[in-house]
């Protein structure tokens, strides 16, 4: 059965498609710069400012990509922020929003890395009541996120009751291998029992909660291809040539395409990879993780970091934590952009939509267990972190102040107390 084409967003003028791309930058920049709590917390900002705010796409449109980019190795936040770039203003688009959400941080860990050249301490206001406020506020924001979607996602007791299981197996059971499973059984039970309510135009080949991309089939597949041959041929160059540079290009590429859920599972691969040849000591792996800890944007950026303090010749300092950052990002943006294709058409036929509609409802649970841990257990140590995590929340949903605005005062009443 062949695969039905899906239509693709109307043709911009080049001055349009250029404002677009500059809008998607403008808008990735102040995420990017106000983005604190991990993965999971950005999944909330990025509905909050796309969803809720914008309207680019809807919650069903979001969940989809959320639901793809867990089923992708690399960091999935920025996996959804690609994706996001790439719906609103094509690969430009894509490329506008990993340069935004990412070079905030990355920056600033890569100056870091080369203020302390090789004689790093302990970041010790990595720990102080700043960056303990801006956990308070991702509380927060988590929260909102999980109540949004579950409304939108689970309108009845079958798909509640399946949020709430993949909550408990991945509380109980925490690790990725889990969540992995959590997906797959959502799935699985989407497929048997789900029946969703299909809009009236489902009928037709595409409707307009497809995901219009402007990618074809075949370009997908050239991305995935390529995403394979790279993770195939750099660690051959790597070992047939013994240059410091492709050994460095290919440990920080294999982390990004090697490494399902992101964030802190990349860390031992990162830490294998750089600390036993003898590159780096812990002592300065670990000050650079304490720092990324208190930057806003995904924890990959300490790649950034760990590149600008690698010896790599000419390449050692800013060029090197380029290097690292868009090595260990380049196959999270081949795999996302590769599967988007497929993704669409999938979620147009009707079982795609029951699995879909299992997917979803996973995907809640996980951001509920998420919600209880890391994000609640990291931030709440008292009545007085819970007093001020509601008054966030009542802020965000009830004040309706923008994200940015409840992040500044969580920062400072955070500095303030601390």
């Amino acid at each position: 059965m062949s695969i039905p084409p899906c239509p693709v967003t109307p043709l911009l003028s080049p001055r349009a498609r250029w404002r677009r791309v500059l809008e998607v930058f403008g808008v990735f920049l102040q995420l990017g710069l106000t983005s604190f709590g991990g993965p999971v917390a950005h999944l909330g900002y990025f509905r909050t400012a796309f969803v809720q705010r914008r309207q680019w796409l809807s919650d069903a449109q979001y969940a989809d990509l959320v639901a793809l980019c867990q089923f992708l190795p690399g960091p999935a936040s920025s996996q959804v922020g690609m994706a996001l770039g790439q719906l609103r203003a094509g690969g430009w688009g894509a490329l506008a929003a990993w340069l935004g959400f990412t070079l905030p941080s990355a920056l600033l860990l890569m100056a870091l890395a080369v203020g302390l050249s090789q004689a790093p301490h302990g970041v010790q206001w990595a720990h102080t009541g700043l960056l303990h406020g801006l956990k308070l506020v991702a509380v927060a924001v988590v929260a909102q996120a999980v109540w949004g979607m579950g409304r939108s996602l689970c309108p009845d007791r079958l798909r509640a009751a399946m949020a709430l299981g993949a909550a408990v197996l991945a509380i109980a059971l925490p690790g990725t291998s889990v969540q992995l499973l959590v997906i797959a059984l959502g799935a699985l039970l989407g497929w048997r029992w789900v029946r969703p309510a299909l809009p009236a135009a489902s009928a037709a080949p595409c409707d307009e909660a497809a995901l219009h991309v402007n990618i074809s089939r075949r370009t997908g597949a050239a991305l995935l291809l390529l995403c394979l041959a790279l993770g195939l041929a750099l660690p051959l160059l790597a070992h047939g040539t013994q240059s410091p540079l492709w050994q460095a290009g290919s440990v920080f590429y294999q982390a990004g395409a090697l490494v399902f859920g992101g964030g802190h599972v990349v860390l031992p691969l990162l830490q294998n990879g750089v600390v036993q040849p003898g590159w780096l000591d812990n002592e300065q792996f670990l000050a650079g993780y304490a720092a990324a800890q208190a930057v806003p944007g995904p924890l990959f950026t300490l790649a950034g970091y760990l590149g600008a303090l690698l010896p790599l010749g000419a390449w050692t300092g800013w060029a090197g934590g380029l290097l690292a950052l868009v090595a260990i990002f380049l196959p999270a943006a081949l795999l996302v952009l590769g599967a988007l294709p497929f993704w669409t058409w999938l979620r147009t036929a009707p079982a795609a939509q029951r699995v879909l509609a299992g997917v979803n409802a996973a995907v809640v649970g996980l951001l509920l267990a998420a919600l209880y841990d890391p994000v609640w257990t990291s931030a709440i140590h008292g009545r007085q972190d819970c007093a001020l995590a509601l008054l966030y929340l009542a802020l965000l949903t009830v004040g309706r102040l923008p994200p940015v605005a409840v992040v500044l005062l969580g920062a400072m009443t955070g500095a303030a107390l601390g």
